[in-house]
């Protein structure tokens, strides 16, 4: 018998938050077909920011990738939101990951690394995806990293 993502989340020592409400005008997921899409997730902790800032200025990498890694674990609860079970995942399509960069810093893709390997650790073969990591001047409430996902469902 293989082990379940819920089984592979507590190895990890990972428990699923609630899913974070909208904070404006839109909706935290939306299916379309066997498609799943998630809103932009923040790297929230407890209810709360955990990262904030710039990343080559404020924020250096390891903690832009634990970010990312906060906003995976988010996008996993959104997606339990949305679904119920997270057995009806079949495998994560593609991430984006935004993040907040010093106009000189050139490091996205390493940043991004937190979410793609959390991702896998976590959902195994069906974790690996397509992915962006694109540097913006800034995220909403000055959050380091920002991180949206599509999901391929049973």
């Amino acid at each position: 018998m293989s082990e379940t993502i819920e089984q592979r989340l507590a190895g990890l020592g990972v428990t699923l938050p609630a899913a974070a409400a909208p904070a404006a005008n839109y909706v935290p997921f939306m299916q379309s077909g066997k498609l799943l899409f998630t809103a932009g997730q923040l790297p929230l902790k407890d209810g709360k920011l955990a990262v904030s800032g710039k990343l080559g200025r404020d924020v250096d990498v390891a903690a832009g990738k634990e970010g990312a890694k906060l906003c995976a674990v988010n996008i996993l609860a959104q997606a339990k939101a949305a679904l119920g079970d997270l057995g009806c995942i079949r495998r994560i399509v593609k991430i984006t990951v935004f993040v907040a960069s010093d106009p000189d810093f050139t490091e996205q893709h390493l940043v991004a690394n937190g979410a793609s390997d959390f991702l896998v650790a976590a959902l195994g073969e069906s974790g690996k995806h397509a992915r962006s990591a694109v540097g913006v001047p800034s995220l909403p409430l000055n959050a380091a990293v920002e991180v949206e996902a599509v999901i391929e469902i049973a």
